[in-house]
């Protein structure tokens, strides 16, 4: 049996990998590693990891090189899909050591793992972020793979580092690497820091809904589970050493999401609150993935719309769990 290394499974979109596509590979074995930080939780995979014999789970921390050197020494493994990361671009301004720490180091301890497990066949997947590439301008088109890396924040720095190591691997090492890079992800169980989640926990409370600027950037959204599916078929189908982009197609403005949740929520619009530009704040994202069509067959299916009223309901039934966090 196939046994895939999932880091990153506690949070957002790895636990939503694990209850969407993990759980249904019965003939894969995932081993899911998570050091269980603020905005990676147990107890939103625990169901899954004790209802399914395929599915299990390892605490460890990617920055700690022993760690991965011991789960790397145990056992034989096929492939690695590596979604931990730190994520939020507020926390990269205040403590860009961190990011460094787990998205380029805990990132570089797996690729010497990896090699050094010599395992014939084994597969690195490593998933990334449009935010590598910088930003863009109102009529510019959309970013392609062979954009050049220009990142704007000491997050997607860090990303675009990670990146660089996982294509040096490749051409220097001969390790089988596929990377993904996909908009911004929304869904059940993120987080709430980054907008979406942020923006309904706070009109659900009845407080100011903070808008960096005059909240007219632009974003390109994808519904995590559309994400999840491209990250699956770049695992299974993709070329060896080649990127992809994994986008949504919506490109919407900072301000129309947040009054989309007000109306849905049927809030008031003053609720909103302009506040002090984020420092580097990109303009506009939007992905070209006709790549990932065209070689994998990827399509997002879900309607921006009805991704967002699921996401509200899902935090509405939840409101206890995510207030306690």
């Amino acid at each position: 049996m196939n046994k895939i290394i999932l880091t990153g499974g506690a949070g957002f979109i790895g636990s939503n990998f694990l209850k969407t596509i993990a759980s249904n590979q019965t003939d894969t074995e995932f081993v899911v590693v998570d050091a269980l930080t603020y905005a990676g939780h147990y107890s939103t995979i625990e169901q899954e990891i004790k209802t399914h014999p395929h599915l299990s789970f390892k605490k460890i921390d990617i920055r700690n090189n022993h760690e991965v050197e011991e789960l790397f020494k145990n056992d034989r493994y096929s492939g690695l899909i590596h979604f931990a990361a730190e994520s939020h671009v507020d926390n990269s301004i205040t403590n860009p050591n961190t990011f460094v720490e787990t998205n380029v180091l805990g990132t570089l301890n797996l690729l010497n793992a990896a090699i050094n497990l010599g395992e014939p066949g084994f597969r690195f997947c490593h998933i990334s972020t449009d935010e590598v590439y910088g930003e863009l301008k109102e009529n510019e088109p959309a970013f392609t793979e062979e954009h050049p890396l220009s990142p704007n924040s000491p997050y997607s720095a860090s990303k675009a580092s990670a990146d660089l190591l996982v294509r040096s691997y490749n051409q220097t090492y001969g390790l089988d690497t596929v990377i993904t890079r996909s908009s911004n992800n929304y869904g059940p169980f993120q987080f709430p820091e980054k907008l979406i989640p942020l923006m309904i926990e706070k009109a659900l409370k009845n407080q100011k809904l903070p808008v960096y600027g005059d909240g007219k950037n632009i974003r390109d959204w994808i519904y995590v589970d559309d994400h999840n599916e491209g990250v699956w078929k770049a695992y299974k189908k993709g070329v060896s050493g080649q990127v992809y982009n994994l986008g949504g197609g919506t490109e919407l403005r900072n301000i129309q999401i947040i009054q989309s949740i007000l109306e849905l929520l049927e809030k008031p619009i003053d609720l909103i609150e302009y506040v002090e530009d984020r420092k580097g704040h990109d303009w506009r994202y939007a992905m070209d993935f006709s790549k990932a069509h065209k070689e994998l067959g990827f399509s997002p299916k879900m309607d921006f719309r009805q991704g967002l009223k699921k996401t509200l309901n899902w935090y509405k039934e939840n409101q206890a769990i995510e207030s306690s966090r």
